[in-house]
C-alpha cells in the first residue's frame, strides 16, 4: 500500500500487524481531533461555567476529557483491529442504523455549515471591521474551507491543523497566565463537588458532555485510517495519539475555566451565550489588558473556529463517502480505502463538502429557520448516546476479535458516557418548544 501519510519510514503493508513504537513522531490524528471537537461554542461553555462557579467545576471538565478519550478510543480500535470502518459495523447492525445517519448527516450538516461559517466569520470581522458585513466573511470562511479540503489530502490537511492548534494553545495558555489564576483554589477545584446552585446537576453534566467533539469522535477512526494506520500494529500508537488529543483537549478547556474564574467570576460578569460571548470577551481582555492582547485573542478565536470548519469538511465528509460507499452496495467498507486516499477522491466526498458549503449560506442571509433548527438541536444531542451504545454492541460482540474487545474499564466508560449523554440527550428533548413546532 502507497504511504499516504507524508512520512518516509514507518509504513508498512495494511497485513503486517507488527507493534509499532509509539513515538510522538507518528502522532497526528488525535492533534485532528482535538483541533475539530474544541469549537468556539465549547470555549464559551467554559467561559460561562468559569464565570457562574468559579473553579468548582474543573473536576467536571477534566471528567469530560477522560469519557472523550474513551469514545475516541474505541471508534479508533474498531477500525484497528477490525479492518473495517465504524460505518461498516453500524450497517452490520440493522437497517435502523442507516437512516438515523443519513438524516443526520442531510439536517446536522446543513445547519452546522450556517453555524460554523458565521463562527468563523465572527473574529475576522471584529478584527476588520471596516472590510465587510459578517455574512460575507462567513461565505469567504465557507469557500476557503472547500478549496482547501477539496484540493488537499490528509497529510497537508493534518499539518494545517497543527499549525492552527500551535496558534490555539499559544492563546489559551497566554490567557490563562496573565489572569493569573489562583492554583490553591484551582487544585481544589479538582475535587468532586457540586456548585449549590439551582440545576447544579445538569450544568454539570452539560459541561461534561461538552468537552471536546461530538461527531468528530466517530471521524477519528477515520483520521486514524487515512494516516495510515490500518491494522492492530498501530494499536499503541493510536492509543498515545488519542491521550495526546484530549490531553490539549482538556488544556485549551481548563485554561478558558481559568479565565472565567478569574476575569469574570470575581468582577460578576455575564458572558453572552454561544460565539457571541467571544466577541464580548475580547472587549473585557482590552479594557484589562489593551488592544494587542485583544487582537491576539481574537486570532487564537479564529483558529479555534476555522480549525472545527475544516476538521468538519474533511471527517465527516469522509465518513459520508464511505456510507454512500457501503449503501451502493460494494461490500465491505475496508480501512485501507480510507488510507488509500481513495475515499478524499470519491464523488459523495466531494458532494457533501459542497452540502456543507452552499446550501447553508442561504442561513446566513435568511435566518436560521425554527422547525429545522429543532431538528438539529434533537439530532446532535441524540448522536453521543448512538455512538456510546453502537460501540459498547460492536466491541463486545464477535464482530471484534475476541483479544480487542472490551474490558471492564472500557465497558465502565462507555456505559457511563452512554447514560450521561443519554439524560443530556432527554434534558435537550424537552426543553425544545414542541407545541410551536406543529
Amino acid at each position: 500500500m502507497a504511504d499516504t501519510t507524508g512520512n518516509t519510514k514507518g509504513t508498512e503493508t495494511p497485513h503486517d500487524h507488527r507493534p509499532r513504537k509509539a513515538g510522538w513522531r507518528h502522532i497526528g490524528p488525535g492533534i485532528v481531533v482535538a483541533a475539530t471537537g474544541v469549537g468556539a461554542g465549547d470555549l464559551v461553555a467554559t467561559l460561562i461555567a468559569g464565570s457562574n462557579f468559579g473553579y468548582t467545576l474543573l473536576w467536571a471538565a477534566v471528567v469530560g476529557c477522560l469519557i472523550k478519550i474513551s469514545l475516541a478510543e474505541a471508534a479508533g480500535r474498531w477500525h484497528l483491529s477490525t479492518g473495517r470502518t465504524l460505518f461498516d459495523g453500524w450497517a452490520s447492525m440493522g437497517r435502523w442504523t442507516t437512516y438515523f445517519f443519513a438524516v443526520y448527516a442531510v439536517v446536522w450538516g446543513f445547519v452546522y455549515g450556517a453555524a460554523a461559517m458565521s463562527s468563523s466569520a465572527l473574529p475576522l470581522q471584529a478584527l476588520f471591521p471596516q472590510v465587510m458585513d459578517l455574512k460575507w466573511w462567513g461565505i469567504a470562511c465557507g469557500l476557503v474551507g472547500l478549496v482547501f479540503v477539496w484540493f488537499n489530502k490528509y497529510a497537508v490537511f493534518e499539518k494545517v491543523m497543527t499549525a492552527l492548534v500551535g496558534v490555539m494553545f499559544v492563546v489559551t495558555v497566554y490567557l490563562a497566565v496573565r489572569v493569573t489564576p489562583n492554583l490553591p483554589d484551582a487544585l481544589a477545584g479538582l475535587l468532586p463537588v457540586l456548585p449549590d446552585e439551582e440545576d447544579s446537576v445538569l450544568n454539570t453534566l452539560g459541561l461534561i458532555g461538552g468537552v471536546g467533539g461530538t461527531i468528530t469522535l466517530a471521524a477519528y477512526g477515520y483520521w486514524v485510517n487515512a494516516k495510515g494506520w490500518t491494522d492492530t500494529g498501530w494499536m499503541k500508537v493510536m492509543r498515545l495519539d488519542n491521550r495526546v488529543a484530549y490531553a490539549t483537549t482538556g488544556v485549551f478547556v481548563v485554561a478558558m475555566l481559568f479565565v472565567g474564574a478569574e476575569l469574570l467570576h470575581s468582577a460578576n460578569v455575564a458572558l453572552a451565550s454561544g460565539d457571541k460571548g467571544l466577541v464580548q470577551l475580547s472587549d473585557i481582555l482590552e479594557r484589562e489588558y489593551g488592544t494587542a492582547t485583544a487582537k491576539f485573542f481574537l486570532i487564537g478565536f479564529f483558529a479555534t473556529s476555522f480549525t472545527s470548519l475544516i476538521g468538519v469538511w474533511h471527517g465527516v465528509s469522509l465518513m459520508f463517502a464511505d456510507f454512500v460507499a457501503r449503501q451502493w452496495g460494494r461490500g465491505e467498507a475496508r480501512a485501507e480505502e480510507v488510507a488509500s486516499g481513495e475515499r478524499e477522491r470519491s464523488r459523495p466526498f466531494r458532494a457533501y463538502l459542497l452540502w456543507l458549503t452552499f446550501p447553508p449560506m442561504i442561513l446566513l442571509f435568511e435566518g436560521q429557520p425554527f422547525r429545522l433548527i429543532i431538528l438539529y438541536g434533537v439530532l446532535g444531542a441524540a448522536f453521543l448516546p448512538f455512538l456510546a451504545g453502537t460501540l459498547l454492541w460492536l466491541l463486545n460482540s464477535s464482530r471484534t476479535p475476541r483479544e480487542w474487545r472490551n474490558g471492564p474499564v472500557s465497558n465502565t466508560m462507555l456505559a457511563l458516557a452512554g447514560l450521561l449523554f443519554l439524560v443530556l440527550c432527554v434534558k435537550q428533548i424537552l426543553d425544545q418548544p414542541w407545541g410551536e413546532f406543529f
